[in-house]
C-alpha cells in the first residue's frame, strides 16, 4: 500500500453488521488491523442507528439478518444516503437476492467463507468510487454537492477538480450536452466558495428575448424606453457579493457579448438609460452545450469574452459516460417522486432497472428523472415492473423536435400535399398557398423538391427523400 492510501486508510469509517457473533468480532479484527475504522452492530435496526448518529463510509452487512434483513436495510441506507457504497455478505441461498440487489445500486457482494484479501480489494474499490469525505454527513463538509448523486470515477474526479477551484475567485465555464446537470454543478462551486452565502443567481441566455436580456442584465432606468414604467435592478445588482450562473452562453447575441465583455473588464454595470456605471463585486460562472471554439472560429462568439469567461473549464461528462451512476440516479429520484405523488414505491424490479442501465439517454439526466417520474406516477405496486420502464422510454425515446424543426418538417409535408394535389403543377400549387412563383421555387430548392417528380403518384419519392 501506498503512502497515500495508508494516511486514507485510518479516516475511512466501516459499519459492518452481522448477527453471528463470533464472524462479526473476526471481521472487525481484520478490517481494524488494516487500518480501517470500523463499528460492528448485529442488526439493521443498530445499523440504522448508528448511521444517523455518525454517516459511515461504507456499510458491509450480511444479508441474513434478525427481523430487517440486508437488502431491507440497503434500501433504507439507499433512501437516507443515495451514495453511500454498501457490499452484501450473502451464503449460496442468497445469491439471487444479492445479484438483483447488485442491479439496484448495491456496489458489491461477496460470497461466504470469503477470501480476506478479496474483501479488502473489493472494500478499497468502493471507497475508491466513494463520494463521502472523512469527516462525513455529520460535518456538513459534503452539504456543496449534496444534490450531485454520483459515485463514478470521472464524476468523483469531477468533484474533487470542483471543490479546488471553487476556492478561488476565478471564471468558470462548464461544457456539457443539455440535461447532463451543468447547473446542478453551477450550484455545487458556489455553495463550495467563500461566496457561499451571498446569492446564487441564475439566467439562461438563450431563453430571453434579445431585446429584453440587456435590461435583465444590467438593469434599466425609470423611462429608459417604453414600457420601463419604474426602475429595474439587474440581476447582476442582485447577485452582488454571490455568483452569477449565465446559462447556454454560447446563444448569447453579439451586441450583448460586447457589453458583458465590458461588465467583466471594469467591474461595474450601467442599467438602460443611465448616465453612470455602478460597481459590482460578482464571480461569474457560465455553461453551453455549444462549441464556442467552432463559435469563434464562425465569427458568433467574441475570442475575448471566451477567454474571460474561460479561466477554468470544467467538463460535465454525458449520462452515457457515467452509467454506473444510473442505479443510484433512478433510485434517489425515485425515493423524491414517491413522497411527491404519495406512492409506496420503494425500487425497481431488476429487469426493470438492467433496462433503466442499459438504455440510451440522449437527454441525459434529466430524461432519467423524466423516465422515473413517469414510471412513479403510473406504478400501482412496489417494486416498479420492467413494462412500466419500456413504457416510458418508448415514449422518451420518440422524436421530439425542436419548434424550428417542427415548422420545417411543417413546411416541407405542406409543400408535398400541395405538388401532389396540383400533380407538379407550380403556378397551381403556388396560387393555393397564396405565394409568388419566384417565393415558391425558392421553398421548393430549400426541401429539394423538384415539381417533374410529382407528375404522377410520387409517393415514393416525397416519403423515401424525407430527412
Amino acid at each position: 500500500m501506498n503512502l497515500a492510501a495508508m494516511l486514507q486508510a485510518p479516516s475511512a469509517h466501516l459499519l459492518v453488521v452481522d448477527d453471528d457473533a463470533d464472524l462479526l468480532r473476526l471481521l472487525s479484527m481484520r478490517l481494524r488491523a488494516s487500518g480501517y475504522r470500523v463499528t460492528a452492530v448485529d442488526s439493521a435496526e443498530a445499523a440504522l442507528a448508528r448511521a444517523a448518529v455518525e454517516r459511515p463510509d461504507l456499510v458491509l452487512s450480511d444479508v441474513r439478518l434478525p427481523g430487517r434483513d440486508g437488502l431491507a436495510l440497503f434500501d433504507e441506507l439507499r433512501a437516507r444516503h443515495p451514495a453511500l457504497p454498501v457490499i452484501l455478505l450473502t451464503a449460496h441461498g442468497t445469491i439471487p437476492d444479492a445479484v438483483a440487489a447488485t442491479s439496484r445500486g448495491v456496489f458489491g457482494y461477496l460470497t461466504k467463507p470469503f477470501d480476506s484479501q478479496a474483501l479488502l480489494e473489493k472494500i478499497r474499490e468502493a471507497l475508491s468510487l466513494s463520494p463521502a469525505s472523512p469527516a462525513g454527513d455529520a460535518s456538513g463538509d459534503d452539504d456543496w454537492r449534496a444534490e450531485i448523486v454520483c459515485r463514478s470515477k470521472c464524476m468523483l474526479e469531477l468533484l474533487e477538480e470542483t471543490r479546488l477551484v471553487a476556492a478561488s475567485d476565478a471564471s468558470v465555464l462548464i461544457q456539457g450536452e443539455s440535461g447532463s446537470g451543468k447547473e446542478l454543478l453551477a450550484r455545487a462551486i458556489h455553495r463550495a466558495s467563500p461566496r457561499a452565502a451571498k446569492p446564487f443567481v441564475a439566467v439562461n441566455c438563450g431563453a430571453i428575448p434579445e431585446a429584453l436580456l440587456e435590461s435583465e442584465l444590467f438593469g434599466h432606468e425609470k423611462g429608459a424606453f417604453t414600457g420601463a414604467t419604474a426602475k429595474h435592478r439587474g440581476l447582476f445588482q442582485a447577485a452582488d457579493g454571490g455568483t452569477l450562473f449565465l446559462d447556454e452562453i454560447g446563444d448569447m447575441p453579439a451586441p450583448l457579448q460586447v457589453k458583458l465583455l465590458r461588465v467583466l473588464q471594469e467591474r461595474a454595470v450601467r442599467p438602460v438609460g443611465a448616465t453612470a456605471a455602478q460597481p459590482v463585486d460578482v464571480r461569474i460562472l457560465s455553461a453551453t452545450h455549444r462549441d464556442l471554439e467552432a463559435a469563434m472560429a464562425e465569427g458568433s462568439f467574441r475570442e475575448d469574452l471566451f477567454y474571460r469567461l474561460n479561466v477554468v473549464a470544467l467538463a460535465m461528462p454525458s449520462l452515457e459516460q457515467r452509467r454506473e451512476d444510473i442505479p443510484l440516479l433512478a433510485g434517489h429520484f425515485l425515493q423524491a417522486l414517491a413522497t411527491k405523488y404519495g406512492k409506496p414505491v420503494n425500487g425497481f424490479a431488476p429487469e426493470a432497472m438492467t433496462t433503466l442501465a442499459t438504455a440510451p439517454w440522449p437527454g441525459n439526466v434529466r430524461q432519467l428523472y423524466n423516465v422515473v417520474e413517469q414510471v412513479c406516477a403510473l406504478a400501482t405496486s412496489p417494486l416498479i415492473p420492467l413494462a412500466l420502464v419500456q413504457r416510458a422510454l418508448r415514449v422518451r425515446s420518440s422524436e421530439v423536435l425542436s419548434y424550428a424543426e417542427a415548422k420545417l418538417r411543417f413546411e416541407r409535408d405542406y409543400l408535398v400535399q400541395l405538388l401532389k394535389l396540383t400533380d407538379g403543377n407550380v403556378s397551381d400549387a403556388a396560387r393555393l398557398a397564396e405565394r409568388n412563383r419566384t417565393e415558391f421555387y425558392r421553398l421548393l430548392q430549400k426541401h429539394a423538391l423538384a415539381p417533374a417528380l410529382f407528375r404522377g403518384d410520387g409517393d415514393d419519392v416525397a416519403a423515401g427523400r424525407r430527412g
